[in-house]
């Protein structure tokens, strides 16, 4: 239908976008179809808005600009130079005023509707524990609100677009249908990655014809994505679920192969899906951001947060850090935006003091590395094959501390985490461990590890002979289907966010 029926008709092809989007929503629960296309039309009125208040004043600066040339200032009296000046003043306040009130519209309305949805009952809970904390009793009363799957995704994606435009970075678009489809873009919708607006956007007005080397691409990614989530992310969660559920009496080192394994759950699930979202963008004529680059192999913190949920790091970088000033800042306000930035990242994962904690652990890893001036000692990835002794232990050491953080991004309480954690070193250390149990997960996983070494990140099998690329395409499919997770299926880990 894409390439065959509408491919020499550009918006009939957009509009073909927006109903396969809404039909894959709504198959969820077509009910909160409602949330996505009220947040799609008031960010497209605002923008249109904003779009006419920038018209207007950049007409009001040339008018100012022809006027004053025309005035002879040598001879101008200062009665009429007053009245250009205070005319000049007055036009550009009203025009800053009603940008920001356009920005604020958008910025209250999602913001509102993800902390309704995401943040109600949470805020509700830690008010009343807090009261009866202190000696009062609180009966709080929550409702039993659903979590739209991806609001978290496509409000921060919508919002993109309107800050974009207040900045004047890119023009307002006038066609709904192309601005509802750039929200709502089905492969990526739910799980990421949060595409710009001035990424994405663009591409819905460029003729799209079909390339057999980008459909190849895309269809590798998508085998690549399936094999990460359901052979290393499904089969790794039938033994981290039990670990984590019985954690009291497990012993030591099964403690430690539970955070491990769930390190390489998390990441195949969610850079599973991401590859997968990719690919199938690829297949329509889209190119959508990398979201992963192996980030297991950082060397340190912050070179973990460039190469991990890049489109989340990157969008809180742009959109929250360096407004707050960044590090252009006294150096104790460049810590605040350091701590904000993290904890407002790991609230934004979900409404529990487990993901705030996670985002300050990392802050608190991270602090020390920016102090030194060490924040950017890792931008380029090293060329040799293998990498040297002082590598490995920089990226195993940096490897041991995500798992430690992980530990409460995945524990049901903060009391839960502390418990996992202390368990580990008060647990008898062997008691009860069976390596048959890990084997299959941990063979799997250094298959995952040797493709992702070699591959560098760029996750297509872009092997020069022609031999080499057709087995590997052979070998994953055959481990997809031998040992991929079929009957057990694990929900994505990030369409709960």
């Amino acid at each position: 239908m894409y390439w065959f029926v509408f491919q020499k008709n550009l918006r009939f092809q957009n509009a073909f976008i927006l109903l396969a989007s809404y039909v894959f929503y709504g198959w969820w629960d077509w009910r909160f179809l409602a949330l996505i296309i009220a947040s799609s039309a008031v960010d497209y009125w605002c923008g249109i808005q904003l779009g006419n208040v920038i018209a207007r004043r950049r007409n009001d600066d040339e008018a100012i600009s022809t006027r004053e040339k025309e005035i002879n200032y040598e001879t101008a009296s200062a009665a009429e130079e007053l009245q250009k000046e205070n005319s000049k003043s007055v036009s550009s306040l009203s025009v800053t005023f009603n940008q920001k009130f356009y920005l604020w519209i958008s910025l209250a309305f999602n913001l509102g509707l993800l902390g309704f949805f995401k943040y109600f009952n949470f805020f509700i809970e830690s008010a009343s524990d807090f009261i009866n904390l202190i000696g009062f009793q609180a009966h709080p009363s929550t409702l039993n609100l659903i979590l739209p799957v991806g609001i978290s995704f496509y409000t921060f994606q919508t919002m993109s677009y309107t800050i974009d435009v207040y900045r004047g970075k890119m023009e307002a678009t006038k066609d709904p249908v192309t601005f509802f489809s750039y929200v709502a873009f089905f492969p990526q919708l739910v799980a990421g990655p949060i595409e710009r607006a001035s990424h994405l956007l663009p591409q819905f007005y460029k003729k799209r014809e079909f390339e057999y080397q980008q459909g190849s691409d895309g269809m590798k990614l998508i085998l690549w994505g399936l094999f990460k989530k359901m052979v290393i992310a499904d089969n790794c969660a039938l033994v981290v679920n039990p670990i984590f559920e019985n954690y009291q009496t497990a012993s030591g080192l099964e403690l430690i192969m539970g955070a491990v394994l769930f390190s390489f759950q998390i990441y195949g699930d969610f850079s599973g899906y991401s590859d997968i979202a990719i690919g199938t963008a690829k297949l329509f004529g889209f190119d959508l951001m990398t979201n992963f680059r192996t980030p297991y192999f950082s060397r340190d913190i912050a070179e973990f947060w460039r190469r991990w949920h890049i489109s989340l790091s990157s969008w809180f970088r742009d959109y929250v850090y360096i407004p707050l000033g960044g590090s252009r800042v006294s150096r104790a306000k460049a810590i605040r935006n350091i701590f904000i930035v993290f904890l407002v990242s790991g609230f934004w994962h979900g409404a529990n003091w487990t993901f705030i904690a996670w985002g300050g652990i990392h802050a608190t890893l991270f602090i020390p590395i920016f102090l030194i001036g060490k924040n950017r000692a890792h931008l380029q990835e090293g060329e040799h094959l293998l990498p040297s002794f002082k590598e490995v232990f920089q990226i195993g050491s940096t490897f041991a501390l995500v798992c430690l953080a992980w530990v409460f991004f995945r524990a049901d309480t903060v009391g839960d985490a502390w418990g996992y954690l202390s368990n580990i070193a008060l647990r008898p250390f062997l008691e009860g461990f069976r390596l048959s149990t890990y084997m299959l997960s941990i063979v799997l996983i250094v298959i995952l590890i040797s493709l992702d070494w070699l591959m560098k990140g760029e996750h297509v099998f872009n092997f020069r002979r022609p031999a080499l690329r057709y087995a590997s395409y052979s070998i994953l499919i055959g481990l997809i289907l031998f040992y991929g997770v079929f009957f057990n299926p694990q929900d994505f880990i990030y369409f709960q966010f």
